[in-house]
């Protein structure tokens, strides 16, 4: 293996000898270009993943350097009044990555251990994800430093109030337009979209997707990602001639979309055999039913301990017997350590970059069919862009229509990578990014350099 080399955010410098992708390279057993180092940061894979399929389009210099780089970050430290009295002041990001095909769009995360690297990396695959699924976005990703389980209601209302003013100045329906992620729900929404109008003197209901349907949110918008991996999932097992009535599903993740994903997937006849959170998998290889688990998960707090099911750790999980995996919980799952032990013959990551580029060749190598995370988790930023039309134009859709539209989005996008997968005879990852890649780089080529 190469040594990575340190560039100006600290991250991987892809040597582009010979005009060949690392990562393209290392599926056909070359050695050209280095993979990220082990453990290296979400932004570093992100960037990697963006050289390989800049070697593949063989962009110019210009547009590599335009597009590795976010346009806009913005970091704020803002303080805020605990309940007893005393001020916490935290620290918060927002940034945009490319502006080229529109206002960008992006989630709101909350969590400990974000960090920038973490939202320049969240909003790079935002950019690629919408033009996959060939939406008119750009991408970007904000988010507070700051566990929201250690907060009460009110105080993790002004902290979003006070966070989203400290922003304000890059967001709007015109200019960038935030959405829930981990840490936030559509109650989190609601403020932001509150405390913005308060600001401008009028309810301004597309400054945010994901809000409740009272406030102008869109149905369907909940169970969207869940629905569009659901999508997704019945076109991978009709390619890979896996009947999916008789799959067996491994789901690493029982939050929103991992519960939902588990339920649409068992609606369609799928056997689901194991499930997990942040405290441990469970496992019966005869079935679990998601609905007598998240009734368990109701009274007890986690999946953990439900009485029809083995405990396993999250880990183990992965490695399970079973037709189809999705990871839906964290970055960094499956790496080179375990991929080999993978047995899923579909890994749908539902979760954003659930495996590392060394993992990819392996899984690759071992005739694994992988959807990758820009394909397959943009069902959430595909309602989101449904509910900012219909926000627009005051005119509101009913579920049906929305999850019909949303199928015709996934089902065009998957259509479109696996041939693109095909005729380039890439993985279905590298097709992903070349079809998203290439549409931001036109867009950046058709407008120009301003000035």
């Amino acid at each position: 293996m190469f040594e990575p080399k340190q560039g100006r955010f600290g991250v991987v410098s892809v040597d582009h000898k010979a005009g060949r992708s690392a990562a393209f390279a290392l599926l056909n057993d070359e050695e050209v270009a280095p993979m990220p180092a082990k453990r290296e940061s979400a932004f570093a894979i992100a960037q990697f993943q963006f050289d390989c399929a800049a070697d593949l389009l063989d962009l110019s210099p210009c547009l590599r350097q335009v597009l590795r780089v976010p346009e806009r970050e913005l970091s704020v430290h803002f303080p805020v009044k605990r309940d007893d009295g005393s001020i916490m002041v935290l620290q918060g990001f927002r940034v945009q990555h490319s502006l080229s095909r529109g206002p960008t769009k992006g989630g709101i995360r909350y969590h400990p251990q974000l960090d920038l690297d973490d939202v320049r990396a969240l909003a790079m695959w935002m950019t690629w994800k919408c033009a996959v699924a060939n939406l008119p976005y750009g991408g970007a990703k904000g988010g507070v430093l700051v566990d929201p389980k250690l907060l009460s209601p009110g105080e993790l209302e002004r902290l979003t109030r006070r966070y989203t003013t400290e922003i304000s100045i890059q967001l709007g329906p015109e200019k960038d337009i935030p959405a829930p992620d981990m840490g936030t729900n559509e109650q989190t929404m609601a403020w932001m979209m509150d405390t913005i109008s308060m600001h401008k003197g009028y309810t301004v209901p597309a400054i945010v997707t994901g809000k409740p349907i009272n406030i102008g949110g869109s149905h369907g918008r909940n169970e969207a990602t869940a629905r569009g991996v659901s999508f997704l999932l019945v076109e991978a097992a009709r390619h890979v001639g896996l009947p999916l009535d008789r799959a067996k599903v491994a789901i690493q993740g029982f939050g929103k979309v991992g519960a939902s994903t588990a339920r649409f997937l068992h609606d369609m006849g799928a056997t689901i055999v194991a499930l997990s959170d942040s405290r441990g998998a469970i496992y019966n290889p005869n079935g679990i039913s998601s609905t007598q688990v998240q009734r368990h998960k109701g009274l007890t707090g986690s999946v953990v301990g439900y009485p029809e099911a083995e405990t396993l750790t999250n880990a183990e999980l992965l490695e399970l017997p079973c037709d189809i995996l999705v990871p839906a919980a964290l970055s960094h799952q499956i790496t080179r350590e375990n991929a080999s032990r993978v047995q899923a013959r579909v890994i749908c990551e539902a979760a954003n970059g659930p495996t590392t580029p060394e993992a990819d060749a392996i899984l690759h190598d071992r005739g694994r069919f992988v959807l990758p995370d820009i394909l397959a988790n943009a069902g959430g930023v595909t309602v989101s862009y449904f509910e900012w039309v219909q926000g627009l134009q005051s005119f509101f859709w009913q579920e049906p229509e929305v999850n019909a539209q949303l199928e015709k989005v996934m089902s065009t996008a998957f259509r479109q990578v696996l041939r693109t997968a095909q005729e380039r005879n890439v993985t279905m990852r590298n097709a992903a990014y070349l079809i998203g890649v290439e549409r931001v780089a036109q867009a950046v080529l058709t407008r120009g350099i301003y000035p």
